[in-house]
């Protein structure tokens, strides 16, 4: 006889005494002493019915980690939790939608995408209510065959393509045996890494003018690069970018100080 049956049965049997809680005693030692009895000496046979039966005691009987022999009290609460769990994965298991569009009009949708490259969903969709078939547009727009574009060009290709129309301009100081410090104004090519512009006249206190000479001095008007790299100090203002800007000269501005170039504006 199976030990659950036993353990039910040995609990109806004794419903007419006066203390619930004596009776779910024995029911629980009832069911461990048939368990213990079909099981081998070395290992027990705990099977799915008596873990349901323990988990219902534990949420009906206060006291039954008393009685627990078997196996420990955390057991118990960890075969709830898998039920638990187990529970509501069932009850929030996926329910099925809309119905899925049949395998001739998902076809039929890349076909005419294919046949006509420049067709649109709403293109597509009207030609389909045409032959009697009512998809919706957004369905249509999922199964359009997507054209494959270029890889867009990386910096390294950019920057290979562009070298001789690049260059970079900045700032170092040069403090001196009075302790004056002097803004020294440098423009590098990127094609041969040489030195377009380097001003002698040095100055201690540059300003938006200044520079603005400076890079009329650096680049004659036929001689200008299409790309000038700069940093986003204050002092390349409103003047310099207006001079730039009529060399036919595009900024580029230093994201940090490893010199990763942002994005080309004008």
């Amino acid at each position: 006889m199976s030990p659950v049956f036993v353990a039910l049965l040995a609990l109806l049997a004794s419903t007419f005494h006066t203390r619930a809680a004596q009776q779910a005693e024995i029911a629980a030692l009832r069911h461990q002493i048939a368990v213990l009895q079909r099981s081998s000496p070395r290992r027990l046979s705990i099977k799915q019915a008596d873990r349901l039966l323990w988990i219902l005691l534990s949420r009906l009987w206060p006291d039954w980690r008393r009685c627990v022999y078997i196996v420990k009290p955390d057991t118990v609460i960890r075969w709830h939790r898998t039920a638990f769990s187990r529970y509501w994965t069932w009850k929030s298991r996926h329910r099925p939608g809309r119905p899925a569009v049949a395998a001739a009009i998902r076809d039929l949708i890349q076909r005419l995408s294919r046949a006509n490259g420049l067709w649109g969903a709403p293109r597509i969709h009207g030609e389909l209510l045409k032959l009697g078939i009512n998809e919706a547009p957004s369905t249509v727009g999922k199964y359009l065959r997507r054209n494959r574009r270029p890889p867009s060009q990386s910096w390294r290709p950019f920057l290979k393509n562009h070298m001789k129309q690049m260059a970079s301009m900045d700032f170092f100081i040069v403090p001196t045996a009075l302790f004056r410090v002097l803004f020294v104004f440098v423009v590098l090519s990127h094609d041969r890494r040489r030195v377009v512009h380097f001003n002698f006249n040095v100055t201690e206190h540059p300003t938006e003018e200044w520079t603005a000479q400076q890079i009329r001095e650096a680049f004659p008007w036929d001689q200008a690069p299409r790309y000038l790299i700069r940093d986003r100090d204050a002092i390349f203002g409103k003047e310099v970018t207006a001079v730039a800007k009529g060399m036919g000269i595009k900024w580029s501005r230093r994201r940090n100080r490893l010199g990763k170039i942002r994005t080309w504006s004008d």
